[in-house]
């Protein structure tokens, strides 16, 4: 079997590099994310087009580009290799018939987060860590909590105490011990970096890990090879954190080294919600960071994040994509929650509805043509959303 061809940790803020193979969160000089890094040339031997054709259909067939090293540390409940379909009848009526759904509410625990933590978690428990925590606003936490289960590690949760019910219950029936925290995200994650402190547990928040991304990142490879290792004209990604956006655009990148695709790029946009848009915000103001943002409000629980550690990937990544930053009402997620639903048979999260109403939004301002190939990324099922429509 193919091995990890991961070679060091390397921050991109600083460009400190560390030994991969020892436990790290956040780099020790500039408190920024880690990225891992890999031997692209070795990687590109054995992860070729004919073989991916022989692969097992979960993100781990990608594992030349994945930081777990032992094949008995890969931990799986089936995540990756979500469908990408054309949605005739949404595009037909939008006008923009090349309209693309990548769904992701069919990984485990029912969103994306299942990539990221499936990743985390395995690399984690490689590296000898004994107990993990995060802090989550529902989706995360679902899913930290399901890999830590099949990994046999003690999961804690840390939640705003508004968070749908739905994500607690998971959580809850999963084994975590859970904890709600009264205020946002951001507060749950100042109680988790106290727990951390107090109890050596291991925090596995957004990009405070440089593993998370790399389970992301598979949306990106997923996508070129169901496109035929071509790229789409725009992605259409909703953000809070940003670890997916970031990822894909790291995975791109790892794609043109190895020969599997050429320079071209999509132009990606970031959604966020008008009720908490630091990303949107900093975007226009020509920021290389985003400003925390006060009296977060949104329906959308994955976009309730007033501050995102890694936002200059985030803007790094729109401007050099040529894309673009979009906020949208708490209106427009609803109907279009409805729209998707009613025209693809998806019923999505808010977050990825999210998407279909930035594309609406986009395509009567111009900015995306009715020719254009365009991803809306669903990241999650609406079931956990029920409570929206009680």
């Amino acid at each position: 079997m193919p091995e990890s061809a991961l070679t060091h940790l390397e921050c991109p803020n600083c460009g400190a590099t560390y030994n991969p193979d020892e436990i790290h969160n956040l780099c020790p000089r500039c408190a920024k994310p880690l990225l891992a890094r890999y031997d692209l040339d070795r990687a590109a031997r054995t992860l070729t087009p004919d073989a991916l054709a022989q692969r097992e259909s979960n993100l781990w067939r990608y594992r030349e580009v994945l930081p777990v090293r032992d094949p008995g540390f890969m931990l799986s409940l089936g995540e990756g290799g979500t469908p990408l379909f054309l949605a005739d009848w949404l595009g037909e009526q939008l006008g923009c018939p090349q309209t693309y759904i990548k769904d992701e509410s069919l990984n485990p625990t029912g969103s994306f987060k299942a990539r990221g933590l499936a990743m985390a978690v395995s690399r984690a428990l490689e590296l000898g860590v004994e107990e993990l925590a995060i802090p989550s606003a529902g989706n995360a936490a679902g899913a930290m909590s399901a890999y830590a289960a099949l990994a046999g590690m003690p999961a804690h949760v840390y939640m705003p105490a508004d968070a749908p019910l739905a994500f607690r219950a998971e959580c809850d029936a999963l084994g975590a011990e859970v904890t709600l925290v009264e205020g946002l995200i951001t507060d749950a994650g100042a109680r988790v970096r106290e727990a951390v402190e107090e109890f050596g547990w291991f925090d596995v928040s957004t990009l405070k890990e440089p593993y998370r991304i790399e389970g992301k990142k598979t949306m990106g490879y997923e996508l070129a090879e169901q496109f035929g290792w071509e790229l789409p004209d725009v992605i259409i990604y909703p953000t809070g954190g940003g670890t997916g956006l970031i990822g894909m655009w790291k995975a791109f990148d790892e794609m043109e080294g190895m020969g599997l695709i050429g320079p071209e790029r999509p132009r990606m946009v970031s959604v966020q919600s008008a009720g908490c848009a630091p990303i949107v915000r900093a975007f226009e103001q020509g920021l290389d960071h985003a400003p925390m943002w006060e009296e977060a409000a949104t329906i959308a629980a994955g976009l309730r994040v007033p501050a995102a550690i890694g936002d200059f990937l985030i803007l790094q990544a729109l401007r050099e994509s040529q894309g673009i930053a979009i906020a949208v009402p708490d209106e427009a997620i609803l109907d279009a929650i409805r729209l998707m639903g009613s025209t693809t048979g998806v019923f999505p999260a808010p977050e990825g509805a999210a998407t279909l109403a930035a594309h609406i939004q986009l395509l009567n301002d111009g900015w995306i043509q009715p020719d254009d190939r365009v991803v809306l990324f669903n990241t999650g099922s609406g079931l956990k959303y029920v409570h929206l429509f009680a």
